[in-house]
């Protein structure tokens, strides 16, 4: 079998498509109780990747990071320290933001959609029982 040279370029581009994903998700936790809120699979979808998010910011890294800087040393870039929210948005949203602050921010946000979700759940187990 011949080994197939795979090129800066091609990593770049595959470091390009998971930087896509990684903001795309980060999005659908912020946003996804909006497309959420009628269709019971992606309201679970949506609880999941809240606590999958929670989990990442106090556990463990995020398996995203992880793949980027991983594409980014093959494609001879210098992979970024820290997370993505650190590094993508408090570059070029909050640039004198301190790590900790922007940590709280996101954990504060997974909470209150989660909070949300729970109120409706109490709603609806309230409701069944009173009929």
């Amino acid at each position: 079998m011949f080994a197939l040279p795979l090129g800066s370029n091609f990593y770049s581009a595959l470091t390009a498509f998971v930087l896509f994903v990684h903001g795309v998700f980060i999005l659908w936790v912020i946003f996804g109780a909006l497309l959420a809120r009628s269709r019971a699979a992606l309201r679970w979808l949506h609880i999941g990747s809240l606590i999958w998010g929670i989990l990442t910011q106090l556990l463990w890294p995020c398996p995203l990071t992880l793949l980027e800087n991983w594409l980014e040393a093959r494609a001879g870039v210098e992979p970024y320290q820290g997370g993505f929210l650190l590094h993508y948005l408090g570059r070029l949203v909050y640039p004198d933001i301190s790590p900790s602050l922007l940590t709280a921010a996101g954990l504060i946000v997974c909470a209150l959609n989660l909070a949300w979700y729970g109120r409706q759940i109490w709603s609806a187990v309230v409701t069944r029982s009173v009929k």
